[in-house]
């Protein structure tokens, strides 16, 4: 059952997240969309670190789902006409995640 309005609050909750943005159809080369990608999460309080596959961010859990939906805005105004995005989010009870805490 959804809350009523009155007692839907947002909550302030740490996350860390792994984001993969797929250009289809723009061609071999997709380095021009991962930029701009890149840009907008930058524009964020987020802690955004780069790999071969996608991105991993630290930050607020609300801001990280609306960046996605900001990336997707953007990428779709610069001319992808499609786009498959992948989330991977984490959140915790028990302590604050971090991509720090992460690393071996």
């Amino acid at each position: 059952m959804l809350p009523h309005s009155g007692e839907l609050r947002a909550l302030a909750i740490k996350a860390t997240a792994e984001l993969q943005v797929i250009p289809i159809g723009q061609g071999v080369s997709v380095r021009g969309e991962v930029r701009r990608v890149i840009d907008v999460l930058r524009a964020y309080d987020f802690i955004v670190e780069t790999h071969a596959s996608g991105t991993n961010l630290e930050g607020e859990l609300t801001d990280i789902l609306l960046a996605v939906q900001h990336v997707h805005d953007v990428l779709h105004r610069k001319g992808s006409i499609r786009l498959v995005s992948y989330l991977k989010r984490e959140t915790r009870t028990d302590k604050v995640p971090t991509l720090a805490g992460k690393r071996l």
